[in-house]
């Protein structure tokens, strides 16, 4: 009772969602003040340089050529603007013919928006709303899909993987069990079932991460090379510049395919080059960013188990809820972890894809099937939020994800029944 009332801290229990998302935002804020301190440290003193080389060079220049501080600033401000508008001092593509508007609405939709180009009219800043609105949305949707069936491609290598390492070791027991006799047909039956259970079998999610890294590195290093050749950067410049582009975070400092024509009459082999790569990088960051964040919210989990020891009325305790499954997919150090025997039987089925029975783990889902679960997650995420606004405590149900990973939508809604740290009966 008083765990219900009150707590040792001086506050009420806190619910288990509510201080997972307290300590995701105190850690990024701590991630972004070192970061802020990081990058102070090394770029700092390469701004104070180039503010005292522009005042010499200023100086110098108004003197040579007689010009008033006043008038070469106003000149400056004018080529400023010239600047914004897509004027260079070096030649440069035309920015609004069609190729050019098409890199631009791709930077819009894909958000990476490196602000080479952008509109100057009032027609088009009030298009650009609606249009990127529309656009960023879809493109999301295509993220989600890429990701999923990535994650499906994936799981069908790795399955096979693990399926010929489980039979050849069941063949090796099958043969030494022979030659002791009797016990042949019992193992026998055991393997026969373990191969049943492979249909349910899902891949590690850090597996799929593993993966997805090697996969982004591999697209990064072949575009450097290519960007190196055609753009004359350096190769570390090229793959910053990849980072930047493919995390959509685009800053515009480096911008590719900017050129009216690249040497060897390649111009157009190259401009396909710099699309696919783009693309192909996109999609791959985009999907190991949310592989990632599973990771994230799993050390998220294992905090939270820790800080349960000092006070456990800040937290729900488990093992004492009549609804709540033990928890298994929270990571730990390898001392910490309960030692149990390997077991593949993870597989878990979202609500909307029992119309058929039971989906295989390799097995796509239709674009029907991925509507209705994402349009269920939804009103359960409605539900929930509605709850949480007029009091009510959410009730856990047998049916609920006791994972830590419950009440997942788009990319989160998608791992938890592809991943095997994520499936309901872990």
């Amino acid at each position: 009772m008083a765990c219900r009332s009150g707590c040792c801290c001086g506050s009420g229990p806190i619910n288990e969602d509510n201080a997972r998302f307290l300590l995701l935002a105190l850690f990024i804020v701590i991630y972004l003040l070192c970061g802020a301190a990081v990058f102070s440290a090394l770029e700092q003193p390469m701004e104070r340089e180039a503010k005292v080389r522009w005042a010499q060079r200023f100086e110098q220049f108004s003197h040579k050529y007689n010009l008033s501080k006043k008038d070469l600033n106003n000149f400056l401000r004018n080529y400023e603007e010239a600047n914004v508008a897509g004027i260079r001092v070096d030649t440069i593509r035309p920015r609004w013919d069609f190729t050019g508007a098409f890199y631009f609405v791709g930077t819009v939709v894909s958000t990476i928006g490196f602000g080479m180009t952008t509109p100057a009219t009032i027609g088009g800043k009030v298009f650009l709303m609606f249009y990127g609105l529309l656009g960023c949305a879809a493109t999301i949707l295509f993220f989600n899909l890429f990701l999923e069936r990535v994650i499906t491609v994936i799981a069908v290598v790795l399955k096979s993987c693990y399926q010929r390492r489980h039979n050849k070791a069941v063949l090796t027991t099958n043969g030494r069990q022979d030659s002791e006799g009797n016990r042949a047909g019992e193992v026998g039956g055991s393997g026969g079932r373990k191969g049943e259970d492979l249909a349910g079998w899902k891949p590690s999610v850090y597996c799929v991460m593993l993966i997805l890294g090697a996969a982004a590195i591999l697209v990064s290093c072949c575009a450097s090379l290519m960007y190196s050749a055609a753009e004359g950067w350096g190769y570390l410049d090229s793959l910053y510049f990849c980072f930047v582009a493919f995390s959509t975070i685009g800053f515009g400092d480096m911008v590719s395919s900017q050129r009216v024509v690249y040497e060897g009459q390649a111009t157009i082999a190259y401009r396909l080059g710099n699309f696919f790569f783009i693309l192909t990088g996109v999609c791959c960051i985009y999907s190991l960013f949310n592989i990632i964040s599973i990771v994230i919210k799993q050390v998220l989990n294992w905090l939270l188990r820790r800080l349960e020891a000092p006070c456990r009325c800040c937290f729900p305790r488990r093992g004492h809820h009549p609804h709540r499954h033990p928890r298994r997919n929270v990571v730990a150090p390898g001392h910490l972890r309960s030692r149990r025997d390997p077991s593949i039987e993870t597989d878990a089925i979202n609500e909307s894809e029992t119309d058929n029975g039971r989906r295989m783990s390799g097995e796509m889902i239709s674009m029907r099937d991925f509507l209705a679960a994402n349009k269920v997650n939804l009103a359960i995420m409605q539900k929930q939020l509605s709850e949480m606004a007029i009091g009510h405590p959410r009730q856990s149900s047998s049916n609920s994800r006791q994972n830590g990973f419950s009440g997942g939508v788009g990319a989160l809604g998608i791992m938890n029944n592809r991943l095997a740290e994520t499936s309901v009966d872990r």
